[in-house]
């Protein structure tokens, strides 16, 4: 009998443990009144909060709470309703009975949101994504932005530009890319017209990205030149459109561009974008090989990356040392990972420089080197390397590379004398970058600050100010006298 009574006084507090957890409902339930309170108050940061809360739901979703959030929000048997709910698998109505007896008495609403009703796309949208139901995904994505384009609210947008990327995504999982290509100038064009800036920025990103993933590079500048332009309001979107921006300039030849864009992509990317910051330090690798700059050895090793960079590592220091045949041994090697990252195109451009690394060190080991020793130290594999070498040094000559003459008639190169690189404008320009580099980045915090609305348009009367003035003091000689009393 002890044992029973013991066993009885034991199983209510689990009971009361599950009863008291929220419920995956529940919590959604709470995001849809979030939304609401943001749609009638016409506050965008409700609603940009509530999706950064389903964020940290993505991993729980379940067809059946999302089948009950469904019928929570919109009318059952409506036609959206109907067109959602096909889209979930079928599970036990035991399931369901569970999810809505966790959730609390609510009344649901008749008449939904349009925000409401773009959030339930949305959910959907996520979960078959993460179930890996592609086709599923894609039909829901399309019936969900034919949807937006007949809703006109600026508190939409935030929820638009997610649908939007996620629009994108279906088609690039499945291959098919290039369908949505002018749907998404079509849709750009409407944000255009009706000022959503945050949808301009997502969809041109996406365009960007389409144009980018078939190498297009040429009509993905003139996209982007003619675009309109005006302050970034997402800092992910930013991030994206520089790295976007820094591989145009790249294929470009416009390395110092593509190196500030790249970089500045890099330093501006959340901690948690592990594979973004991967791609763009990447490519800033490459562009400043391609700057004849040898970047130092923290950047490969920074934390879960060391992995990542090990073939730009050894690239790097192929380059570094001037040799032409480790340089192509770690181009075979790694071809495979250089070709996944589209990287090849550039590698091979690094040739030229491998040479010139390796002249320029020959340049200050020897103060006079025929040319047929320079063709035999670089490794130069061509028919006639005497003559390949003479033009290599002839041109590194004109460019600035190496400090030194050419004697044609004896076949040998004479290297002048290092001077003070002090007395040069040299250290003038490297301190003028870190100068403009910081001032930009004050420049940059100082616009990310948030101000109060209306803050510029209410201009302080004199009284005003002298009685605020007058207040301070007082707080000021109160708090003064308060300290001493504490000596």
């Amino acid at each position: 009998m002890t044992q029973d009574v013991e066993m009885k006084e034991q199983t209510p507090p689990s009971n009361s443990l599950s009863s008291t957890t929220p419920s995956v409902l529940h919590h959604l339930k709470e995001i849809a009144s979030l939304i609401e309170t943001g749609a009638y108050a016409r506050e965008v940061r409700r609603i940009s909060r509530a999706f950064r809360l389903t964020m940290v739901l993505r991993k729980k979703l379940k067809a059946s709470s999302l089948s009950a959030f469904l019928n929570y929000v919109l009318v059952p048997g409506s036609e959206v309703h109907s067109r959602l709910s096909s889209f979930l698998p079928k599970e036990d109505d035991h399931d369901m009975e569970v999810d809505t007896a966790t959730s609390g008495p609510q009344v649901p609403v008749k008449y939904p949101l349009p925000e409401l009703e773009i959030y339930c796309y949305l959910l959907v949208l996520i979960f078959l994504i993460d179930q890996k139901k592609y086709s599923e995904a894609k039909a829901c994505s399309s019936a969900s932005v034919a949807r937006l384009k007949t809703v006109n609210r600026r508190t939409v947008d935030v929820l638009a530009s997610r649908l939007y990327y996620y629009y994108s995504l279906c088609y690039e999982l499945t291959g098919d890319l290039s369908e949505i290509r002018g749907n998404l100038l079509a849709l750009h064009r409407i944000a255009t017209l009706r000022h959503d800036e945050l949808g301009q920025e997502t969809l041109l990103n996406l365009l960007l990205r389409n144009y980018l993933h078939y190498n297009l590079y040429d009509q993905a500048e003139k996209l982007r030149s003619k675009a309109p332009r005006f302050e970034a309001h997402s800092n992910q979107q930013f991030c994206r459109y520089l790295f976007y921006l820094g591989k145009i300039r790249t294929i470009q030849l416009e390395y110092t561009d593509a190196k500030e864009s790249l970089l500045q992509a890099a330093r501006k990317a959340p901690q948690a974008a592990l594979g973004f910051r991967v791609q763009c330090n990447k490519w800033a690798i490459i562009v400043r090989l391609l700057l004849g700059e040898i970047p130092e050895r923290t950047v490969f090793m920074q934390k879960g990356m060391e992995k990542a960079f090990r073939p730009y590592f050894e690239l790097t220091n192929a380059v570094r040392i001037g040799d032409l045949e480790l340089f192509k041994n770690v181009a075979e090697k790694f071809s495979s990972t250089f070709s996944s990252d589209r990287t090849n195109n550039l590698i091979v451009r690094l040739r030229h420089n491998v040479i010139r690394t390796g002249l320029r060190n020959i340049s200050i080991s020897y103060s006079r080197i025929s040319l047929v020793d320079v063709a035999k130290k670089l490794r130069l594999d061509s028919p006639n390397p005497v003559a390949d070498a003479e033009s290599i040094v002839s041109k590194a000559i004109r460019d600035g590379a190496i400090d030194a003459t050419l004697d044609h008639a004896n076949g040998w190169i004479v290297s002048k004398e290092t001077g003070d690189i002090y007395s040069t404008n040299e250290p003038q320009i490297a301190f003028n970058s870190r100068i403009a580099f910081c001032l930009n980045m004050h420049n940059e915090a100082v616009r990310a600050l948030r101000f109060p609305p209306n803050s510029h348009k209410e201009k302080e009367s004199a009284e005003k100010r002298r009685e605020r003035q007058q207040q301070e003091q007082e707080l000021a000689k109160h708090i003064a006298e308060e300290d001493d009393d504490d000596f």
